[in-house]
């Protein structure tokens, strides 16, 4: 397993190049440049021509795309040109907030939706799996700006419990938690609702039940692990999609993240900012998916097996 792990991150290396010039390219199509952004357009042409030269922007695209691969993969990821300090230092100041928001949205949506998925597929048919179902459906069917203005409305003016923007307290976290879980959440409870039909109806489960096993334990311990696989699968994946596409969500309330960070570097054209940024949530990504073929190894052996043959 160790050889296949070594492939997988070192797989990471092109696909890194490829995000860097895609976003690069991008950036560079973009009209304006930061010259002018930053000195205004009052600035005389020839600032911001020396501002562009300062800042190396001047320099052709593939000479700069050059450039910065070379500082990327020395752990250099330039400096912000709005406010000249590093940009991993940028990121790093921003990613916490990021992060608390999507673990603690992964951590409420894993909890409901797997709760009601397997009580929906233990008692199929049932007032509960028809109620589950259609609040599930519900919840994927609204957007998150539209869920966070109604629980801001709701907790924040009308009842005043809660706060409505910034990180300051974990209590400024719960309305985003809950905003971000709705669609995390429901699809959480639909998947694991299908993966549980399907090992339900597997002869292993009538064998457990034949041998006079508890239904507790046939359903935790025989039907839950083999329907976990796809679940894992979407939790990577969700996990690696909150760390990036939370940008409504903190922009809703408020919240000092790397999705923030991201959208005000693009106004800015700060192109180190968004590169780097990007790059970044791409790698977390990309280790996450690795952490879930690793996971798939510990729930499925014959996953191990041949993993072991690499």
């Amino acid at each position: 397993m160790a050889r296949y792990i070594i492939k997988r991150v070192l797989m990471l290396i092109p696909m890194l190049l490829v995000i860097i010039f895609i976003v690069s390219f991008i950036m560079n199509l973009t009209p304006s440049d930061p010259g002018t952004l930053l000195l205004g357009e009052r600035a005389t042409p020839e600032a911001v021509a020396e501002m562009n030269a300062r800042l190396g922007y001047s320099d052709p695209f593939f000479v700069r795309y050059v450039k910065y691969v070379i500082g990327a993969f020395q752990g250099n990821l330039g400096n912000s040109w709005k406010s000249g300090d590093p940009v991993i230092r940028e990121i790093l100041r921003r990613f916490p907030a990021t992060l608390t928001l999507a673990v603690g949205a992964i951590v409420i949506g894993l909890t409901v939706g797997m709760t009601l998925g397997i009580l929906s597929a233990v008692k199929q048919y049932s007032a509960l799996d028809i109620a589950g179902t259609a609040f599930s459906m519900t919840l994927a069917s609204f957007p998150g700006f539209w869920i966070g203005m109604m629980l801001i409305i709701l907790f924040a003016l009308k009842l005043g419990w809660l706060p409505s923007f910034g990180v300051g307290t974990l209590r400024h976290y719960i309305l985003p938690w809950l905003t971000t879980s709705c669609a995390f959440g429901a699809s959480m409870l639909r998947m694991t609702r299908t993966s549980m039909l399907e090992s339900i109806r597997m002869d292993y489960i009538r064998t457990a039940r034949a041998k006079g096993q508890t239904e507790r334990i046939v359903i935790l311990r025989h039907a839950l692990r083999n329907a976990l696989l796809p679940v894992v699968t979407i939790l990577g994946m969700s996990f690696g999609g909150l760390l990036g596409g939370t940008v409504t969500i903190e922009t809703v309330f408020s919240i000092p993240g790397v999705g923030s960070l991201i959208i005000e570097a693009i106004r800015m054209k700060d192109i180190p900012v968004v590169v780097g940024a990007t790059v970044t949530l791409a790698t977390c990504f990309t280790l996450l998916m690795l952490l879930v073929d690793i996971l798939y190894a510990f729930i499925d052996p014959r996953i191990k097996a041949r993993y072991l043959r690499y």
